[in-house]
């Protein structure tokens, strides 16, 4: 296949898989991170690999991004940034509790722990999901291919029933730029805007 052929594919299956019902469950996300905002109480995501990455990214949009037009961000942690916290736990307790510790010790009920997953079944993101949900954290997962373990864990599951690990990625920054925009253009202390949009 040419260069240009792949490029018109990517592109078509990226296309496809925006048309999917998962665009729909996005506003419960959006409506829940607002919500945390006005409570002033924390976001938390986590992923692994390109997840990972994608999880500082979207931590990033939310403190800053999002607040630019009242001046203050939503109060965002990604729980894979700390490296030293990473290899810690991970070479004290075992890679599946890198996340699920960090939330013991920080988490609160109210919160939010954001899940961003390919295939949904890595223990690591797993064992997260439990212990927020019995924590009385609120529990999201964006996830790809069959959604795995997450799917059925997370009180509230955006799955994208798509067999590629990179269009996967780039939905998950596709959600977390959709609430980062609509979270900008309805700060907090805007409630009529929210009604209005």
């Amino acid at each position: 296949m040419t260069i240009d052929k792949h490029i018109r594919s990517y592109a078509d299956r990226l296309a496809k898989a925006l048309q999917f019902d998962a665009m729909d469950q996005i506003s419960p996300l959006a409506e829940a991170l607002r919500d945390t905002w006005t409570s002033q109480r924390c976001v938390y995501l986590c992923g692994n690999g390109g997840s990972a990455a994608n999880a500082i990214h979207l931590a990033n949009d939310l403190i800053y991004g999002a607040g630019i037009a009242n001046g203050k961000g939503l109060r965002v942690e990604a729980l894979s940034a700390n490296s030293a916290v990473l290899t810690c736990l991970g070479n004290d307790t075992g890679y599946e509790n890198v996340f699920s510790e960090q939330i013991r010790v920080k988490g609160d009920p109210g919160d939010i722990l954001i899940v961003l997953s390919g295939s949904g079944n890595s223990p690591n993101v797993v064992k997260a999901l439990q212990t927020a949900n019995s924590m009385g954290l609120k529990t999201f997962a964006v996830l790809g291919f069959s959604g795995g373990r997450c799917k059925a864990l997370a009180q509230h599951a955006i799955h994208f029933p798509v067999d590629d690990m990179q269009i996967v990625e780039d939905l998950q920054l596709v959600v977390g730029h959709i609430c980062m925009q609509w979270l900008h253009a309805n700060p907090v202390g805007a409630a009529d805007k929210t009604d209005a949009a």
